[in-house]
């Protein structure tokens, strides 16, 4: 057996012990160790999403050796190994610019902490069994929330303590969610889960479906989507930029967790229950980009508004995933790959921007900054992408996402909702842009005590760089998301292989 899925939580998993073991010889070994362990990680993560693509194999490891669905099984398929390989891109992009502009160096754990993110991210990927996911959720929980407090900042308490707070109750649920199931199923592998609905009785259908929809509002926690959305603003806007960076996919946890546990459990087999959640999302979707839209539009300062930048892309994922046809899916994947860097990337130029000018407040004119033109094409190139403009990655994706449209029934509602959310974005990024870089005061010396370095401005440049690799590149990476879209619709194959039977009752 191949121990390929394994082997993406045991590299950041020991890299966080050794950081800790070798702290007494200073902290320039935990840098080291921690910027390899991205490193391998990279190259392990590239070499199996290209095995995997070649193979279209679904590979299932066996802690143990106990078969499914009685052991834990980790799942290494084309959606879990992309979302690997994405994770490892970004904490390298995140990792460079915290080392770079020495964030690092202001808390002694950040890469222990870090390390321990990266192995809960991972193994939530992987995982092949809802308690295990819950698990999973929780370490990386715990990583972060001592991650959004690294450093000195002000308010940063106040929005780590709601992030602690809206966490611990969405686990809370999570666990009454995962009990009622087990009470009923037997069972929490979720490939087995996925069989037995197939098989349920009509008796249980509706405490299924109750326990399906506590699992929803616990995954739409963690996406941040309508109405539990409120602490990302403070939490993203508030954290370091490298860490809220890394944040940049956490939401994104949440989305994974949807479309492999509700989409492989309440999938085309299920019966009565078969997308049952689908209408939920749809609509919870379109409600999170109108008020995530009138948030970009609000904001005053730079950190809050990329953090609702974010909730955006979220909210557009949710529209795809609620469109619940493989073209829209499989767009929601080119739109994920994309979302995830370029808004990683933004609060990296957000950083830049209030070390340059001293504030991240557009109503307050402070004279111009030396290396504007520098941070300022930084700033156009981060917002054009982000809008979704041409000619670069995020108009492709919302492209393909509203084509698969066109046959929905809410097809004018859907159209109307992200066209509009993007102009006003459009206007939000053109606004605070101006206010930053134009309006300028000449009545005291420029600034000039932020130098942007090199290494920072090449870190940055490394998370934009997926924008138009995404373009130059996009028949091969569409006909990727797509084949994931389609398996991902046609769960026969990943639920005969987890759980080993011949053929899946429908």
């Amino acid at each position: 057996m191949t121990h390929t899925p394994i082997i993406p939580l045991l590299i950041p998993l020991i890299a966080a012990f050794l950081i800790l073991i070798t702290k007494r010889y200073g902290f320039k070994v935990g840098q080291t160790i921690s910027l390899l362990s991205i490193i391998a990680l990279i190259l392990v993560s590239i070499l199996a999403l290209i095995d995997i693509t070649s193979t279209e194999e679904v590979l299932v490891y066996k802690l143990g050796n106990w078969e499914a669905p009685f052991g834990i099984v980790l799942v290494l398929d084309s959606l879990s190994i992309l979302m690997v390989s994405i994770t490892s891109l970004l904490a390298f992009g995140a990792l460079w610019y915290a080392i770079s502009e020495k964030i690092d160096k202001e808390g002694v754990h950040f890469h222990s902490l870090f390390q321990l993110q990266i192995f809960g991210l991972n193994g939530a990927f992987l995982t092949g069994d809802i308690f295990n996911l819950f698990v999973f959720f929780e370490i990386l929980l715990l990583a972060s929330y001592s991650l959004l407090l690294h450093g000195k900042a002000q308010g940063r308490t106040k929005a780590g303590l709601h992030y602690v707070i809206i966490n611990l109750i969405g686990s809370t649920l999570f666990l009454f969610a995962v009990g009622t199931l087990y009470g009923v199923l037997g069972t929490l592998n979720i490939a087995d889960m996925a069989y037995k609905v197939s098989l349920l009785d009509s008796e249980n259908i509706s405490v299924v479906a109750a326990a399906g929809l506590l699992l929803l509002v616990v995954f739409g926690l963690k996406s941040a989507m309508f109405p539990l959305y409120l602490w990302l603003p403070s939490a993203y806007g508030k954290t370091s930029a490298p860490v809220a960076a890394l944040f940049a996919i956490m939401t994104k946890v949440g989305l994974y967790a949807i479309i492999r546990v509700h989409g492989t459990i309440f999938g085309e087999n299920a019966g009565e229950l078969a997308y049952y959640y689908i209408p939920w999302v749809l609509n919870i979707g379109l409600i999170t980009l109108a008020l995530a839209t009138f948030g970009v539009l609000a904001s005053k300062e730079i950190r809050n508004q990329v953090a609702y930048l974010v909730l955006t892309s979220v909210s557009i994922l949710l529209i795809a995933i609620g469109i619940n046809s493989p073209d829209a899916l499989g767009g929601a994947i080119y739109y994920m790959i994309h979302s995830t860097f370029l808004a990683a990337g933004f609060f990296l130029v957000a950083d830049v921007i209030i070390k340059a000018r001293t504030t991240g407040y557009f109503d307050k004119q402070m004279p111009i900054f030396k290396e504007a033109i520098i941070i300022g094409s930084l700033f156009f190139m981060f917002a054009v992408a982000v809008a979704g403009l041409p000619p670069l990655s995020g108009f492709f994706g919302k492209i393909m996402i509203l084509s698969a449209s066109l046959e929905h029934t809410h097809t004018a509602i859907i159209l109307s909702t992200v066209l509009i959310s993007s102009l006003l974005i459009i206007i939000a990024l053109s606004k605070s842009g101006s206010a930053i870089f134009y309006d300028t005061t000449l009545d005291v010396e420029p600034l000039d005590e932020y130098k942007l370095s090199k290494s920072t401005l090449a870190s940055i440049f490394f998370l934009f760089l997926f924008a138009p690799l995404l373009v130059i590149f996009a028949n091969p990476i569409t006909e990727f998301t797509n084949t994931i879209a389609a398996n991902l619709f046609d769960t026969s194959k990943y639920i005969t292989t987890v759980i080993n039977i011949e053929e899946v009752i429908k």
